[in-house]
This record gives C-alpha cells, sequence and structure tokens, in this order.
C-alpha cells in the first residue's frame, strides 16, 4: 500500500475521533456537573532508515545531524476528563447541593457499590431517604422525618431539619466527600457517575471542608464545565484538519495514477 494512503487514513480515523469527543462535549453542555473531554493522541512507530547521529562518512568524527526516519500516522490514545471546577447555578432548592471544591458524592448502586458524582441534584424517595435524580442512595444514608418543615445543609456537609413546634435545629446526617489523587483516571459509567480504577486512586473519604475535600453551597448546582466557544473552534479545526487529510489521499492517488499511466 502507498504510505501517503495509509498515513492519510490514520488521520481521517483520528480527526473522526476528535469530532465524536467534541460532540459529546456539545451534548452534554447542559448535563449537572458534566466534565469535559479531551481527545488526545500519539505519532505512531517510525521506520528508521537513518539513524540520527550514524556515521556520516569514513571518518569516525563525522556524524549525521539529523536521521532519515518516516512515520507512519496517529492514532487515538484515549479522553481525558478536564475535572476544572464548573460555574454554580442558584436554584434555591433545599436538596439542590454544588461542590465548591474537590470531592465527589457518593451512591449506591443496586449491588452496594460505591460510585461518585459531582450532580448534587438530591431528591427524596418514599421512605424519605436522600437519592440521587436517578434514584441511588446517598452513602452514607440520610433520612429525612416526613414532618419537616425546613432542610438546612452547611458548608461543612451537616444536614439539619426543623420540625414542627420546634425553634431548634436537629441534625440527622453529615455528608462525606470523596477526594481521589488522579480523578482523570475515574471511568465514567453514564448517569453523571464514576467507579474508581487502579488508575484513579483509593478514595479518601472526609467531611467537606477538611483536608482537600471541598465546601458545601445548599440551593445551587454545578454546571457543565463545557466551553461551547472552544469546542466549536475545535471542530471547525477537525473538520478542516480531515479535509487536508482527504486531500492528501486524493494527491496520493492521483500521483499513482499518473505513474500508472506513464509506465
Amino acid at each position: 500500500m502507498n504510505r501517503a494512503l495509509y498515513v492519510a487514513k490514520t488521520g481521517l480515523e483520528a480527526q473522526q475521533f476528535r469530532l465524536a469527543a467534541i460532540s459529546n462535549n456539545l451534548a452534554n453542555a447542559n448535563t449537572y456537573a458534566y466534565k469535559t473531554g479531551r481527545a488526545e493522541f500519539n505519532d505512531l512507530l517510525y521506520q528508521n532508515v537513518r539513524q540520527p547521529g550514524a556515521q556520516a562518512t569514513l571518518e569516525e568524527s563525522s556524524t549525521l545531524p539529523s536521521g532519515l526516519q518516516l512515520g507512519t500516522g496517529v492514532k487515538a490514545i484515549g479522553v481525558q476528563k478536564i475535572h476544572t471546577q464548573g460555574n454554580i447555578m442558584v436554584t434555591e432548592n433545599q436538596l439542590d447541593i454544588a461542590m465548591d471544591g474537590k470531592g465527589f458524592f457518593q451512591a449506591l448502586d443496586q449491588e452496594g457499590n460505591i460510585m461518585y458524582t459531582r450532580d448534587g441534584s438530591f431528591q427524596v424517595n418514599q421512605n424519605g431517604d436522600i437519592v440521587t435524580s436517578s434514584g441511588y442512595l446517598l452513602e452514607p444514608n440520610i433520612n429525612i422525618p416526613i414532618e419537616v418543615t425546613e432542610i438546612s445543609i452547611s458548608r461543612d456537609g451537616g444536614v439539619f431539619v426543623t420540625l414542627p413546634g420546634d425553634a431548634a435545629q436537629n441534625q440527622v446526617g453529615q455528608l462525606e466527600v470523596a477526594t481521589f489523587i488522579n480523578p482523570a483516571g475515574l471511568e465514567s459509567i453514564g448517569g453523571n457517575f464514576y467507579m474508581e480504577t487502579t488508575a484513579s486512586g483509593a478514595p479518601n473519604v472526609n467531611n467537606p471542608q477538611t483536608a482537600e475535600a471541598g465546601a458545601i453551597i445548599q440551593g445551587a448546582l454545578e454546571a457543565s464545565n463545557v466551553n461551547t466557544v472552544e469546542e466549536l473552534i475545535g471542530m471547525i479545526e477537525a473538520q478542516r484538519t480531515y479535509e487536508m487529510n482527504s486531500k492528501a489521499i486524493s494527491a496520493a492517488d492521483g500521483m499513482m495514477q499518473y505513474l500508472n499511466n506513464n509506465t
């Protein structure tokens, strides 16, 4: 196969991959606490026709300042999640909680496995337990009495309720926050949830505002950190790069046709 055709083909595949990552970011521009994904690439192996620093002549003191290395293209190696802080949107809903700083809320799936999320749009189920918008129990479990008149959540994660006829607030639970040494290594499983992996490291669970854990903001939600302007610029770049690689394929094909027609 013509080398230029193969190299340009890898370029087409790389830009298709990049466009898919950009499309996912734009699709989730309004998803609570969504973290943008950045497509990353590596160049492929090189064919070393002549090694850099090789002897240029029979004289040992004469060496080549550069080599003759022919690349074989590019490949996608992953999509890195960028865990920067999203904007805080005020909702004034008592069970909407935004994380200001590092950390993830914990929830239990149906098998009892711990999942992690930054989406703080919590609700109460039929038993009075605080759950995620998907119905998963918060970990540790916090139960809200049915007769409460007000729910108050402090910046350090304390959950307090006011009961009828009682002016004092009663604490019914404590929010805990999990932090990771490498949050980009978490596995995205959909539904605004992540799972722990070897790359992320083990979670460090603390109360908010202790260690590296961020603070809690009640009555607010964290918005997506997708910058739509940057994503649109990246989409245009991917489109133009795709077109250039396509033209390289056309040029290589034309050269081969010329060679076949004139030999």
